[in-house]
């Protein structure tokens, strides 16, 4: 009950936050001009968003005991939640890439600040990332178990080949991690070392208060990126690995089940982040009022059947 009532609030408060910054990014946006930093951004609020989607399914998972759900869960609910989650991880690895690139090379455009490279780096991400679910997922159905009994855990469901091949898969998640969790850290000792020349060389207020807000956001963002991502990857890794009914994967299955709740609150986080720190309004004042009543707006709106 804990667990289904943390995923419903994650799910209403991540769906009305990212459903506003896609309206926003729809509506406001359009009408000026594109960046790379936009495309990923996009890109982040929509995995984000579709992530909001695939919860419904994993509350049911908790609630019920049906064979035919926990099927449904173990494809297309667990591979919704791997797919929308590594999206996330790349593409704040592209937007700390771009904060990088901007701040600490400010003097030309990098071709990974442009907009074309933008986009086709998103396509093959998420070609990249749907290829492996698919392929799981096929698996699945073509060796799949019959069981009388409904397990409370997918691995039961899977025959040795889709453990396997998610063993594959998962140490390629892993890597991509631990390569965008290190490049963050670069970034950020990038960033903070421009800071750093920018006040011993003394330069104009209002340009080094820019490389310290820029500074002060990057260390937000890596710090989401920790608090949300890490243990999740600190406890999956084993799990996958270790086999059998012994305690110590009934302790890791537990210990992995609450780093996946750590992990979607990403989805209420970033748009906040979005909101306060890279949108076109940055005063909070204005941000958080403005904030507040949208949300108010849509809450209204939902009250009355109009959405």
């Amino acid at each position: 009950i804990p667990v289904i009532s943390i995923f419903s609030v994650s799910f209403q408060v991540g769906l009305l936050l990212n459903g506003f910054i896609m309206k926003f990014y729809c509506c406001r946006v359009r009408q000026q001009a594109s960046s790379s930093l936009m495309v990923y951004m996009k890109n982040l609020t929509a995995a984000d968003f579709l992530l909001c989607l695939s919860l419904p399914l994993r509350i049911t998972h908790y609630a019920s005991s049906s064979l035919i759900i926990q099927q449904l869960y173990c494809t297309v609910g667990a591979y919704a939640l791997f797919l929308n989650m590594y999206a996330s991880i790349l593409f704040m690895g592209y937007i700390a890439a771009n904060r990088y690139l901007k701040i600490v090379h400010p003097s030309k455009t990098h071709i990974l600040q442009r907009v074309r490279t933008a986009h086709i780096i998103s396509v093959v991400t998420w070609v990249c990332l749907i290829i492996p679910a698919v392929t799981s997922n096929s698996l699945f159905f073509i060796t799949q178990k019959h069981l009388n009994v409904t397990p409370r855990r997918c691995r039961p469901l899977f025959s040795s080949l889709v453990r396997l091949v998610q063993k594959i898969v998962h140490i390629f998640s892993v890597i991509i991690f631990l390569l965008v969790f290190i490049s963050l850290v670069f970034f950020y000792n990038g960033i903070s070392r421009r800071v750093l020349q920018a006040q011993q060389t003394q330069l104009a207020s209002s340009g080094s208060e820019k490389l310290v807000k820029s500074r002060r956001n990057m260390l937000l963002l890596v710090s989401i990126f920790c608090v949300c991502f890490v243990p999740y990857h600190l406890f999956r890794l084993p799990y996958i690995f270790l086999s059998g009914n012994c305690s110590a994967v009934k302790v890791l299955y537990y210990l992995k089940e609450a780093a996946t709740i750590v992990s979607v609150f990403n989805v209420c986080l970033d748009p906040v982040v979005y909101f306060f720190l890279w949108g076109p309004h940055r005063n909070p004042w204005r941000a958080s009022k403005r904030l507040h009543l949208c949300l108010q707006h849509i809450i209204i709106h939902i009250y009355a059947g109009h959405v």
